[in-house]
């Protein structure tokens, strides 16, 4: 695995005045993605990722994984700071782990953070065309989706009722949350870190699966602009998925919630 390590390394880290240049050539640009047991997927997601884009920095939020998904992190990491691993007690849910790594993209000033999954059903490879949509876009604030529902996006590898629990859960985030995009519950998405230090995280009703709506309710509240680019989601091919039936319905709950204090603001 030190052939990795060894690409991520070949170009130095380069900083750029904030908010200064939106290129992503010269923008400082943060990967972050959560793990759980995903060690048969993060080493192939690790190499696609600096095949593809050899001078970004990736950040891994691991909830302490048994298989030792931390641990192969950990070891990349001692080799090369650009690979680095947050490690994290119990499962205190996904979307804890997401804003862990918003927090930290603010924090240590990049431009951007991309955040996908490692179980390799987002494509890296399709990671510069989010961040040419980002840096193209003349608004500053501009969130950039990769979803599965606009012309050219898709999905393979689902049974009927993922199709329709997934079409369901959208048309429902539209509805209450008034939110204008045809994919609100993915996962891939290109986030302007100036647009992040506006949120107030402590203010979030849901850590888990809904995160993923609700981040663009409290962004659009926020002025954000919306760009959608379309790619293939491609089931996972190893591992299980961590969503279940209680986590969907828990899901449904938050965003009804979301929805009703539009209405009857708390």
């Amino acid at each position: 695995m030190s052939e990795i390590a060894d690409k991520l390394s070949t170009t130095p880290h380069k900083l750029s005045a904030k908010g200064t240049d939106r290129s992503p050539k010269s923008a400082r640009i943060l990967i972050a993605v959560a793990t759980y047991n995903e060690i048969e997927n993060l080493p192939i997601f690790v190499e696609r990722l600096v095949d593809t884009l050899p001078d970004v920095d990736l950040l891994v939020i691991d909830d302490g994984s048994p298989d030792g998904t931390g641990d192969w992190c950990e070891d990349q990491g001692q080799i090369n700071p650009r690979i680095r691993c947050l490690h994290r007690k119990g499962k205190p849910g996904l979307g804890s782990a997401i804003i862990a790594a918003m927090q930290y993209a603010v924090e240590n000033d990049y431009d951007v953070m991309v955040n996908l999954d490692a179980d390799l059903s987002h494509p890296p490879e399709k990671i510069p065309e989010l961040l040419e949509a980002w840096s193209g876009s003349e608004a500053e604030h501009t969130v950039v989706i990769g979803s599965r529902y606009v012309s050219g996006g898709g999905i393979t590898g689902w049974p009927l009722k993922r199709h329709f629990m997934s079409r369901g859960i959208n048309l429902y985030t539209r509805l209450l949350l008034g939110l204008p995009m045809k994919d609100c519950s993915g996962s891939f998405r290109a986030y302007p870190v100036a647009l992040l230090r506006q949120i107030d995280f402590d203010s979030f009703l849901s850590y888990g699966y809904s995160f993923f709506e609700e981040i663009l309710f409290h962004l659009r509240t926020n002025g954000a602009r919306f760009v959608e680019v379309p790619f293939v989601f491609v089931e996972r091919q190893y591992g299980s998925s961590k969503i279940n039936m209680r986590k969907a319905m828990i899901a449904v709950a938050t965003i009804f919630r979301l929805g009703l204090g539009r209405v009857l603001p708390f």
